[in-house]
C-alpha cells in the first residue's frame, strides 16, 4: 500500500512542477511585436527584405557562338565488336567501333574468369579498328571469352579454340 501511494503522489508531484515550470515560462517571455498577425482585407500587404545583405544586380550573359559537343547517355563509346573466324584454330580477328578516343584493352578470359593473356592494350583513334593476333599453341583447346574494354563500357564475346 505504501508503495502505491509514493508512486501515485510522485507522478502528481512530477505533472505539478512541469504545469508551474510551462506557466512560469510562458509569463516570463514576451512575444515581439512584429510576431503579431493584424489581417485587413483593406491594406497591401508589404515584404520586408529578410536578408542583411543586398544581391548585386543582374547582368545580361554574353553570348557564345561556340558549340558544345556532350556525350548522351544513350551515345555508345564501343559498338559492333565482331571476332571471327570462330572457332579459332591459329589467328583471331577482332573487329570493333568506337565513337571518340578511349583507352581500349582487349583481354582473353576462361571460363572462371581468370586473364588467359592481354592481347591489346592502348589509346585508339574513333572509327573502325581490326586487330590481327596469333593465339598461343599453348592454350588448351576450348572456350573462352574476348573481353573488350573501352572506357567504361565492356563487352564479352564467346569464342572456341580448337
Amino acid at each position: 500500500m505504501r508503495k502505491n501511494f509514493t508512486s501515485t503522489y510522485s507522478w502528481i508531484l512530477i505533472i505539478a512542477i512541469a504545469i508551474s515550470m510551462n506557466c512560469a515560462l510562458a509569463t516570463a517571455m514576451q512575444l515581439p511585436n512584429h510576431d503579431s498577425i493584424n489581417y485587413s482585407p483593406f491594406k497591401k500587404k508589404v515584404k520586408k527584405n529578410i536578408l542583411s545583405f543586398t544581391l548585386p544586380p543582374i547582368k545580361p550573359g554574353v553570348i557564345s557562338s561556340t558549340k558544345l559537343s556532350v556525350p548522351r547517355a544513350d551515345d555508345k563509346l564501343l559498338s559492333s565488336v565482331e571476332v571471327y573466324p570462330n572457332p579459332i584454330t591459329d589467328q583471331i580477328n577482332l573487329k570493333y567501333m568506337l565513337s571518340r578516343n578511349s583507352n581500349v584493352t582487349i583481354k582473353m578470359v576462361d571460363v572462371l574468369g581468370n586473364d588467359v593473356m592481354v592481347l591489346f592494350s592502348q589509346r585508339v583513334e574513333p572509327g573502325e579498328q581490326v586487330l590481327t593476333r596469333p593465339v598461343n599453341p599453348k592454350l588448351n583447346r576450348g572456350f573462352y571469352f574476348i573481353r573488350v574494354v573501352a572506357g567504361t563500357e565492356s563487352i564479352i564475346k564467346r569464342i572456341s579454340i580448337l
